[in-house]
């Protein structure tokens, strides 16, 4: 399946369908796939993810359509990510919070846990958020000079 057909075929099942949920997912391929089709890649390349679209075998019809396309979209973001090292939008700031809030729980417990132990915990969280979003979104703009970003 070329950049073109997937391309296509994301854009009649987001005229298709009526869930909001469904029309978001189908959205945000088309948005990866058109961002893909105006960089410039080399003939292998481009064969590449070609091969993966077609690996991903998004034209089939499963019984959970919608859950089944959700999981092909993300193998297809990993891909991408692990492959040519392209990232979404705001992909390091959101794991920064994740990982941020993670870690604050145990800086919470261990370290601020001479406060009551709720509101050490909550320090801690808001701290680790506070920390991870700032590293994430120094991550994402170096990514976007970089042009690394869909």
């Amino acid at each position: 399946m070329t950049l073109q057909e997937a391309y296509n075929f994301f854009e009649r099942l987001r005229i298709q369908t009526t869930n909001k949920a469904e029309r978001k997912a189908y959205e945000k391929f088309a948005h990866v796939l058109s961002k893909l089709k105006s960089r410039e890649f080399s003939k292998n390349e481009i064969q590449s993810i070609e091969a993966e679209l077609d690996r991903l075998n998004l034209e089939s019809t499963p019984e959970n359509g919608k859950k089944y396309r959700h999981k092909a979209l993300h193998k297809f973001e990993k891909y991408l990510r692990d492959t040519f090292s392209l990232t979404s939008k705001g992909y390091y700031s959101n794991r920064g919070i994740g990982l941020g809030s993670s870690f604050g729980i145990l800086l919470g417990v261990a370290v601020l846990s001479s406060f009551e132990r709720s509101l050490g915990i909550a320090y801690g969280i808001s701290f680790g958020m506070l920390v991870g979003l700032i590293i994430g979104r120094k991550m994402d703009a170096k990514a976007r000079v970089e042009s690394r970003v869909l």
